[in-house]
Protein backbone atom coordinates (compact mmCIF):
# COMPACT_ATOMS: atom_id res chain seq x y z
CA UNK A 1 0.00 0.00 0.00
CA UNK A 2 1.29 3.30 -0.67
CA UNK A 3 0.04 6.56 1.36
CA UNK A 4 0.11 10.34 -0.26
CA UNK A 5 1.52 12.87 1.67
CA UNK A 6 1.91 16.22 0.10
CA UNK A 7 4.23 15.53 -2.62
CA UNK A 8 5.30 12.30 -1.14
CA UNK A 9 4.75 8.62 -2.16
CA UNK A 10 4.86 6.78 0.97
CA UNK A 11 5.37 2.97 1.20
CA UNK A 12 3.36 1.04 4.33
CA UNK A 13 6.68 -1.03 4.55
CA UNK A 14 8.50 1.84 6.41
CA UNK A 15 5.62 1.33 9.20
CA UNK A 16 5.08 -2.10 8.85
CA UNK A 17 8.77 -3.36 8.77
CA UNK A 18 10.90 -3.00 11.44
CA UNK A 19 14.56 -2.26 11.23
CA UNK A 20 18.01 -1.35 13.83
CA UNK A 21 20.88 -1.71 12.11
CA UNK A 22 23.04 -4.16 14.10
CA UNK A 23 26.81 -3.37 13.11
CA UNK A 24 28.04 -5.69 15.02
CA UNK A 25 26.91 -8.44 13.02
CA UNK A 26 26.90 -6.97 9.44
CA UNK A 27 30.26 -4.99 10.04
CA UNK A 28 29.09 -1.56 7.95
CA UNK A 29 28.61 -3.78 4.89
CA UNK A 30 26.61 -1.70 3.14
CA UNK A 31 28.91 0.91 2.62
CA UNK A 32 31.08 -1.48 1.05
CA UNK A 33 29.13 -4.28 -0.95
CA UNK A 34 26.97 -3.21 -4.31
CA UNK A 35 27.99 -2.17 -7.65
CA UNK A 36 27.83 1.45 -7.21
CA UNK A 37 28.88 4.16 -4.99
CA UNK A 38 26.32 5.87 -2.79
CA UNK A 39 23.89 8.30 -4.71
CA UNK A 40 24.35 12.10 -4.43
CA UNK A 41 22.66 15.33 -4.99
CA UNK A 42 23.88 18.03 -6.64
CA UNK A 43 24.92 20.25 -3.57
CA UNK A 44 26.62 17.24 -1.90
CA UNK A 45 29.16 16.79 -4.84
CA UNK A 46 29.73 20.71 -3.54
CA UNK A 47 29.91 20.35 0.28
CA UNK A 48 32.17 16.91 0.05
CA UNK A 49 34.36 18.74 -2.42
CA UNK A 50 34.24 21.91 0.28
CA UNK A 51 34.90 20.05 3.36
CA UNK A 52 37.17 17.17 1.62
CA UNK A 53 40.46 18.29 3.96
CA UNK A 54 37.88 18.14 7.49
CA UNK A 55 37.36 14.89 5.75
CA UNK A 56 40.58 13.45 4.75
CA UNK A 57 42.15 12.71 8.30
CA UNK A 58 40.07 10.10 8.54
CA UNK A 59 39.80 8.18 5.67
CA UNK A 60 42.39 5.40 4.81
CA UNK A 61 45.53 6.34 1.74
CA UNK A 62 43.80 4.15 -0.34
CA UNK A 63 40.60 6.12 -0.56
CA UNK A 64 42.14 9.50 -0.54
CA UNK A 65 44.54 8.11 -3.80
CA UNK A 66 40.66 7.56 -5.30
CA UNK A 67 39.51 10.54 -4.64
CA UNK A 68 42.49 12.83 -5.22
CA UNK A 69 43.08 11.24 -8.72
CA UNK A 70 39.28 10.67 -9.70
CA UNK A 71 36.96 13.59 -7.89
CA UNK A 72 34.95 12.98 -4.90
CA UNK A 73 31.94 11.60 -7.34
CA UNK A 74 31.38 9.57 -10.74
CA UNK A 75 28.54 8.96 -12.69
CA UNK A 76 26.83 5.61 -12.72
CA UNK A 77 25.11 3.38 -15.67
CA UNK A 78 21.84 5.24 -15.03
CA UNK A 79 24.14 9.20 -15.35
CA UNK A 80 23.72 9.95 -11.70
CA UNK A 81 26.56 10.97 -9.21
CA UNK A 82 27.25 8.91 -6.96
CA UNK A 83 30.48 8.87 -4.32
CA UNK A 84 33.95 7.68 -5.38
CA UNK A 85 35.14 4.03 -5.40
CA UNK A 86 38.10 2.42 -4.81
CA UNK A 87 39.14 0.40 -8.09
CA UNK A 88 35.16 -0.24 -8.75
CA UNK A 89 34.60 -1.97 -5.23
CA UNK A 90 34.51 -0.20 -1.22
CA UNK A 91 33.43 3.58 -1.15
CA UNK A 92 36.55 6.11 -0.93
CA UNK A 93 35.61 7.26 2.34
CA UNK A 94 35.14 4.22 4.43
CA UNK A 95 37.35 3.37 6.56
CA UNK A 96 37.68 0.59 9.50
CA UNK A 97 37.42 0.96 13.27
CA UNK A 98 39.25 -0.68 15.82
CA UNK A 99 36.75 -3.67 15.90
CA UNK A 100 36.64 -3.82 12.20
CA UNK A 101 33.62 -1.84 11.58
CA UNK A 102 33.38 -0.38 7.93
CA UNK A 103 32.57 3.07 9.37
CA UNK A 104 32.02 6.76 7.24
CA UNK A 105 34.79 9.50 7.56
CA UNK A 106 32.41 11.95 6.16
CA UNK A 107 30.15 11.26 9.17
CA UNK A 108 32.96 10.71 11.56
CA UNK A 109 34.29 14.49 10.37
CA UNK A 110 30.59 15.85 11.47
CA UNK A 111 30.25 13.81 14.20
CA UNK A 112 33.60 15.11 15.37
CA UNK A 113 32.69 19.00 14.88
CA UNK A 114 34.87 19.14 12.30
CA UNK A 115 32.21 20.17 9.15
CA UNK A 116 28.69 20.39 8.76
CA UNK A 117 28.18 18.30 6.28
CA UNK A 118 27.45 14.80 7.48
CA UNK A 119 27.25 11.62 5.22
CA UNK A 120 24.83 11.68 2.15
CA UNK A 121 21.55 11.64 2.55
CA UNK A 122 21.07 8.82 0.91
CA UNK A 123 23.27 6.74 3.10
CA UNK A 124 21.64 8.32 6.43
CA UNK A 125 18.39 7.35 5.10
CA UNK A 126 19.00 3.98 4.46
CA UNK A 127 17.17 1.25 4.22
CA UNK A 128 14.79 4.05 2.61
CA UNK A 129 15.22 4.91 -1.22
CA UNK A 130 13.85 8.00 -2.38
CA UNK A 131 13.16 7.63 -6.22
CA UNK A 132 12.20 11.55 -7.93
CA UNK A 133 9.22 11.02 -10.02
CA UNK A 134 7.62 13.41 -12.06
CA UNK A 135 5.31 14.97 -9.81
CA UNK A 136 6.38 12.72 -6.35
CA UNK A 137 8.86 11.64 -4.15
CA UNK A 138 8.90 7.94 -3.15
CA UNK A 139 9.81 6.66 -0.39
CA UNK A 140 10.21 2.65 -0.45
CA UNK A 141 11.82 0.22 2.12
CA UNK A 142 14.76 -1.53 0.21
CA UNK A 143 15.61 -5.08 1.03
CA UNK A 144 19.00 -6.47 0.93
CA UNK A 145 20.36 -9.79 2.61
CA UNK A 146 23.32 -7.97 3.99
CA UNK A 147 20.89 -6.11 6.95
CA UNK A 148 19.06 -9.01 7.37
CA UNK A 149 20.32 -8.93 11.25
CA UNK A 150 19.65 -5.55 11.37
CA UNK A 151 15.69 -6.99 10.24
CA UNK A 152 15.97 -9.22 13.01
CA UNK A 153 17.29 -6.60 15.65
CA UNK A 154 14.42 -4.18 14.83
CA UNK A 155 11.67 -7.10 15.17
CA UNK A 156 13.41 -7.77 18.53
CA UNK A 157 13.25 -4.41 19.35
CA UNK A 158 10.23 -3.42 17.77
CA UNK A 159 10.83 -0.47 16.30
CA UNK A 160 9.40 -0.08 12.67
CA UNK A 161 11.97 1.52 9.47
CA UNK A 162 10.61 5.24 9.61
CA UNK A 163 11.34 5.43 14.07
CA UNK A 164 14.64 4.17 13.11
CA UNK A 165 15.29 6.98 10.71
CA UNK A 166 13.83 9.95 12.52
CA UNK A 167 16.79 11.57 12.37
CA UNK A 168 17.89 11.44 8.66
CA UNK A 169 14.18 11.83 7.61
CA UNK A 170 14.09 15.28 9.85
CA UNK A 171 17.17 16.29 7.81
CA UNK A 172 15.73 15.63 4.79
CA UNK A 173 11.97 16.68 4.97
CA UNK A 174 11.60 18.49 8.08
CA UNK A 175 10.02 17.56 11.50
CA UNK A 176 6.58 18.69 10.72
CA UNK A 177 6.29 15.57 7.85
CA UNK A 178 8.00 13.47 10.54
CA UNK A 179 5.30 14.01 12.59
CA UNK A 180 2.97 13.30 9.80
CA UNK A 181 4.27 10.09 9.60
CA UNK A 182 3.89 9.23 13.34
CA UNK A 183 -0.13 10.47 12.56
CA UNK A 184 -0.06 7.81 9.67
CA UNK A 185 1.25 5.07 12.04
CA UNK A 186 -1.56 5.47 14.52
CA UNK A 187 -4.06 5.83 12.08
CA UNK A 188 -2.85 2.19 10.34
CA UNK A 189 -2.23 0.15 13.54
CA UNK A 190 -6.22 0.90 14.07
CA UNK A 191 -6.39 -1.37 11.40
CA UNK A 192 -6.50 -4.69 11.68
CA UNK A 193 -4.43 -5.77 9.13
CA UNK A 194 -1.39 -3.89 10.23
CA UNK A 195 0.36 -6.77 12.24
CA UNK A 196 -0.18 -8.79 8.73
CA UNK A 197 3.79 -8.38 7.97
Amino acid sequence: MVIEVGDKLISDELFRKEFVCNLNACKGACCVEGDTGAPLELDEIDLLEEHLDAIKPFMVTKGIEAVDKQGVFYMDHDNNPVTMLVKGAECAFVYRDEVGITKCAVETAYREGKTSFNKPISCHLYPIRVEKLRSFTALNYDRWPICNDACTLGEQLGVPVYKFLKEPIIRAYGESFYQDLEKIEIELKSNSEFDDK
